[in-house]
């Protein structure tokens, strides 16, 4: 059974027909600056998927702005500005954090929100300390190594509009959580919030993380090609960030190439795509929109949730 069913399915020439004259106010270099490791997207992709997607969510934002101030004219309250709230959902190396500071950036330009804030929940995984005591270090990444019920109490914080709620942050270099630094999030006009976690469910939480999003994505591609791309990131990483004496992977600098090779596939095997299948695949079919990318990153089709 075609699990997007629901959906209305649209090819690469029939979204970008949606952008609707929408400006391209994104240059080459702030696309490379913020641009994934081993991450290929050009300004041509910008055009023709990410402007139509950025039309449609400012559509929405000022749907749900006029809706919030009916309300509040007829309860005749002033009330907190609330975020809108965008989840952004996928696998390991599939390239959702490119997108998400590519959607982050192409929303501030809109006058509407021009305050685009952009949290990932990486920072609510359990410290390394902990993981190991509860024996999930191989299962980090995984529902039960993320602290949970923090994440949620965030999203409520955000939720009801307080002035400021801070988030935690995670360094991928030492691969644990950063103790001593947060985020600040200042009631911005859009929150994104990024991870692989933020559309599942689980049976001990009566409340969960998507309850709190305005909008949700999912990037897709086919397994195959997302375990290429995690490959030849570790090879990319092996070279540069594992370089540094500080970095948690420092000691797979010394591999040889194909001893890099197994090292990868035998984390992607053992982890990633067990995870992937487990847990974040089936969420899929919870996303608003699905974008689902090609063997070269460039995304092939784009369907968006009938109801």
């Amino acid at each position: 059974m075609n699990p997007l069913t629901n959906y209305i399915e649209f090819n690469r020439e029939k979204w970008a027909e949606l952008r609707n004259k929408t400006p391209l106010l994104l240059s080459e270099e702030e696309l490379e600056s913020i641009r994934g490791i081993n991450e290929e997207i050009s300004l041509q992709e910008v055009k023709e998927i990410y402007l139509p997607l950025t039309r449609l969510i400012n559509l929405k934002v000022k749907a749900s702005q006029q809706l919030q101030g009916a309300t509040n004219s007829f309860l005749d309250y002033k009330a907190k500005k609330i975020p809108y709230i965008i989840g952004i959902a996928g696998s390991v190396a599939v390239g959702k954090s490119t997108a998400a500071r590519v959607i982050q950036t192409l929303l501030s330009r809109w006058d509407e929100h021009k305050e685009v804030g952009l949290v990932t929940t990486d920072g609510f995984l359990y410290p390394n300390a902990t993981l190991e005591s509860k024996g999930l270090m191989s299962r980090k990444g995984f529902p039960e190594s993320y602290d949970t019920q923090r994440l949620i109490e965030f999203m409520m914080k955000v939720k009801s509009g307080k002035s400021k709620v801070e988030a935690p942050l995670y360094s991928h270099l030492t691969y644990d959580v950063l103790f001593d630094k947060v985020e600040v999030i200042k009631q911005p006009d859009i929150l994104i919030v990024e991870g692989i976690n933020v559309l599942q469910v689980s049976k001990s939480h009566s409340v969960f993380v998507s309850d709190f999003f305005d909008f949700s994505i999912y990037i897709d591609a086919d397994v195959r090609n997302i375990k290429k791309w995690y490959i030849e990131r570790f090879l990319t990483l092996q070279k540069t960030a594992f370089q540094n004496p500080m970095s948690y992977f420092h000691r797979y600098t010394s591999l040889s190439k194909d001893e890099a090779i197994k090292k990868a596939t035998d984390i992607w095997e053992e982890i990633n795509a067990k995870n992937l299948r487990e847990n974040i695949l089936p969420t899929r079919r919870r996303a608003d929109i699905v974008f689902k990318k090609g063997p070269d990153h460039i995304m092939e089709k784009v369907y968006l949730k009938k109801f």
